[in-house]
């Protein structure tokens, strides 16, 4: 089976177990439909497809990682690609190197903190050769090396009302799509704390170029490539994310892409 296929098959079968479960709900009563309490059940099938995947995949396993043999000789660029969606101010950082770039970590956190490059750099890495999925159905293989977000986590501190994690990126959606748009995604702490979430600063042993997000994108690999945020600029920890943009937690999600996006 193409990995396409394998995709979309496996995608079919979660959305069915949900359905599934929906319909075992839906025969027991006609007289719920009208219900509020049971329309907004319906409208959370997202959610219900999120923990059918979850439960079908315990919080630590791993997406499948590969041989160097295995790396795309093309890997192709997934969202924001060029200086058209970034602001001049990010593009003149690259152009000195990003010495002056910094990420900031805040929030629901007991130390706030700023990383340089250099910082980052110096912390425990982690390698991972991994198949990047994108919703659009192709797939590329890469070599991302970065701490992982969990190290970062550790060293702020969450406060223990913390629920999200929210990133906050240089660039944005065209203007035309719907005025300044800048991008975010964010993620739950189960994730957020899985091994393979990383910080990526280089790509197949390389330091990334501005088409894959320089100077530093998110990894996380179990879900699909709209929710790997490029261009990092802030990582915020939240209890809540229904009051950032348009409230579905994400850039694409505010218009319309699923929040929870496993494989």
């Amino acid at each position: 089976m193409t990995n396409g296929r394998w995709l979309y098959s496996r995608r079919r079968f979660l959305a069915a177990s949900a359905a599934g479960t929906a319909g075992l709900v839906l025969g027991g009563c006609d007289r719920l439909s009208s219900a509020p309490t049971f329309r907004e059940f319906l409208a959370g099938a997202e959610g219900l497809t999120e923990r059918v995947h979850r439960a079908l995949l315990w919080r630590g396993a791993l997406a499948r990682e590969y041989r160097v043999a295995d790396i795309s000789r093309t890997f192709r660029a997934n969202g924001s690609q060029d200086a058209y969606n970034l602001p001049p101010e990010h593009i003149e950082l690259g152009q000195r190197g990003f010495s002056d770039w910094r990420l900031v970590v805040d929030g629901l956190v007991l130390r706030p903190a700023r990383f340089s490059l250099p910082e980052l750099r110096a912390l425990p890495a982690r390698t991972q050769i991994t198949r990047h999925d994108c919703v659009e159905g192709w797939s590329c293989i890469g070599s991302w090396t970065g701490p992982s977000l969990s190290t970062i986590l550790d060293r702020v501190g969450l406060l223990a009302n913390a629920r999200f994690v929210v990133f906050h990126c240089a660039d944005e959606l065209p203007r035309y799509i719907r005025g300044v748009n800048p991008y975010y995604e964010s993620i739950d702490l189960i994730d957020a704390f899985h091994p393979q979430t990383i910080l990526a600063y280089e790509m197949n042993g390389a330091p990334l170029s501005l088409a894959h997000g320089a100077p530093l994108r998110l990894r996380v690999e179990r879900q699909l490539g709209y929710k790997m945020a490029k261009f990092l600029t802030r990582i915020e920890v939240v209890d809540r994310f229904d009051r950032i943009g348009r409230g579905r937690g994400g850039t694409w999600e505010d218009d319309g892409y699923e929040w929870y996006a496993g494989i």
